[in-house]
C-alpha cells in the first residue's frame, strides 16, 4: 500500500506550493508540495480501505507521508481506546506545528470523550519535549476551552515552564482563545500567573488581534503589557 500512497503523493506535487510551504516551516527539509486538502482526501479513501494496515507499514520519509498518517488518524474509526493507542504511537513523530497542528484539529473524537483524552493529554503537558508539549496545549485550545474546564486548563498552561519557541507560541495562542471564550477567567489568570514576559506578551498581542475582542477592551489588554527585562552583555 505504501508503494501506491507514494506514487500518488508524488502525483500531486507542486512545486511553488513547495517552495511557499517550506518558507512557513523552516526547519523541515523533506517536504514534497502537495497542497493538504489533497491529503486529506487521501486520508479519507485510506480509512474506507484498510487503515490498520495502511498505518503498520507508512513511510516517515516525506513532511506529506507524515502528515498523511496525521489524517488517517483523525479520520479513523474505533473505539477510544485504540484510539488512543494510534494518537500516543504518532505524537513522538511530530517534529513541526504544522503536522501538529493538523493532528490536533484533526482529532475531533476527543469531543466525545473529553475526559478520558484530558488523563490522557496530562503525561504530555508535563514533558520536556517540545512537541508533546505543543501537542497538548493544541489539543486543550481545540477541545478544552469551555467553563467545565477553563480552570484546569490555565493551571496546566501555567505549569509550562519550556524553552522552545513553539511551546511559547502555542501557550500564547491557547491563552488568547481561552480569552475570548472565557474572559473573566482568563482575565483573572492574566493578572496573576507565572509565565514568562515573551509569552505573556505574546498572549496579550494575540488577544488584541482578536476580531471577537472590542476595541475598549484591546486597549485595556495592551496596557497590561510588561516591559522586557534587557539582556546586558558582559
Amino acid at each position: 500500500m505504501e508503494s501506491v500512497v507514494r506514487t500518488q503523493l508524488l502525483s500531486l506535487v507542486e512545486p511553488e506550493y513547495q517552495k511557499f510551504s517550506a518558507a512557513l516551516i523552516p526547519n523541515i527539509t523533506n517536504l514534497l508540495g502537495v497542497r493538504l486538502p489533497e491529503i486529506r482526501k487521501m486520508a479519507k479513501q485510506i480509512v474506507k480501505e484498510d487503515w490498520r494496515a495502511y498505518l503498520k507499514t507508512a513511510d516517515d520519509d516525506y513532511f506529506e507521508e507524515v502528515m498523511l498518517q496525521a489524517m488517517v488518524i483523525g479520520h479513523a474509526q474505533a473505539d477510544i481506546e485504540e484510539l488512543l493507542q494510534h494518537i500516543a504511537w504518532f505524537v513522538p513523530k511530530i517534529d513541526n506545528w504544522s503536522v501538529c497542528d493538523s493532528f490536533c484539529g484533526g482529532l475531533k473524537y476527543t469531543k466525545a470523550h473529553l475526559d478520558q483524552v484530558w488523563q490522557f493529554l496530562q503525561p504530555y503537558l508535563v514533558s520536556n519535549q517540545e512537541y508533546d508539549i505543543r501537542f497538548g496545549v493544541v489539543m486543550l485550545l481545540n477541545f478544552y476551552m469551555e467553563e467545565k474546564y477553563i480552570s484546569r486548563v490555565l493551571a496546566s498552561l501555567d505549569t509550562i515552564h519550556h524553552e522552545g519557541y513553539y511551546v511559547k507560541m502555542a501557550v500564547a495562542w491557547a491563552i488568547s482563545i481561552a480569552y475570548v471564550k472565557q474572559p473573566e477567567a482568563t482575565m483573572r489568570y492574566l493578572q496573576d500567573n507565572t509565565l514568562d514576559d515573551f509569552t505573556y506578551n505574546k498572549a496579550l498581542q494575540k488577544i488584541t488581534e482578536s476580531y471577537r475582542v472590542d476595541p475598549e477592551t484591546k486597549q485595556i489588554i495592551r496596557s497590561m503589557k510588561r516591559k522586557m527585562k534587557k539582556t546586558v552583555r558582559v
